[in-house]
């Protein structure tokens, strides 16, 4: 069965993630793009050809992205104000718009709940915050479908990093994560299949305390006082727990990297 031509696809913002989306959207050059404000030092890899500079706060650059082509915005969509007017030079165009969210959109409240009640797409979220504004105004108003995502890994983001530089500690703080080459095939799966105006939820569906990963991955680990006193304050906190059940669902997807502990090990490097 033959198959429709694919709609240019431009990548708005390109960085961690969409490294690792141009070997999966290489096949449709040279109708597929990557932008930056400034290409020439940050696009390297892509071929010349498929660099455009886009900048949301000069509009004088808005008018390097095809008129035809779907959207994957990668970037906050902040401030308000440019995004209302980017998104009004792209009326009456029939095109798709993916854009990158965080997790840290939901609300908690006062709950203290633990383990934390698990979180679907129709939680609070907080319209406090000025890249949620943009968000939900593009999902409402535009069609965008929103990937609320969670923490992103790979290569050069290790979580073991984090822990071994005090970032995190071993408390009994949920995390939830998600493999960067698994959201790059997401990000793809909810341009072609995406329900726009939907909103959903990106992980690898399995939330962790820090406290299972520190153990799991390097064993007990060994606290002065001070760090021990530290980590107490921070266990306090209960963290989230994301339910990605319908992004699986219905964009149909099944995650390379759905075992966590296994791609830690396959990221440490072999000297450590």
């Amino acid at each position: 069965m033959q198959q429709q031509p694919l709609a240019p696809l431009v990548i708005l913002g390109s960085g961690y993630t969409a490294r690792f989306l141009w070997p999966l959207v290489a096949d449709r050059a040279p109708n597929v793009f990557a932008t930056s404000r400034a290409p020439e030092q940050h696009l390297s890899h892509i071929p010349t050809a498929q660099r455009l500079r886009f900048d949301l706060s000069q509009p004088d650059t808005w008018a390097n992205i095809p008129r035809e082509a779907d959207l994957l915005w990668c970037f906050p969509a902040t401030p308000l104000n440019l995004v209302q007017q980017f998104a009004a030079s792209l009326r009456g165009l029939d095109r798709r718009m993916v854009l990158l969210g965080s997790t840290s959109a939901y609300t908690q409240g006062d709950a203290q709940e633990y383990p934390p009640p698990w979180i679907d797409e129709t939680a609070p979220i907080d319209l406090r915050q000025p890249r949620v504004q943009g968000e939900e105004y593009l999902r409402q108003e535009h069609g965008a479908v929103v990937l609320r995502v969670a923490g992103i890994y790979g290569p050069g983001r290790h979580p073991l990093d984090w822990i071994r530089t005090g970032r995190v500690g071993p408390t009994r703080k949920y995390v939830n994560l998600i493999q960067v080459e698994d959201l790059a095939a997401i990000c793809l799966a909810a341009v072609e299949r995406g329900n726009p105006g939907e909103a959903y939820n990106v992980s690898d569906g399995q939330p962790r305390t820090w406290k299972d990963i520190c153990e799991t991955m390097m064993g007990p680990v060994a606290r002065s006082p001070a760090d021990t006193t530290a980590q107490t304050e921070a266990g306090k906190e209960t963290g989230k727990r994301i339910d990605s059940t319908k992004l699986l669902r219905d964009l149909e997807l099944r995650l390379t990297h759905a075992d966590l502990f296994r791609s830690l090990r396959e990221l440490a490097s072999p000297d450590r």
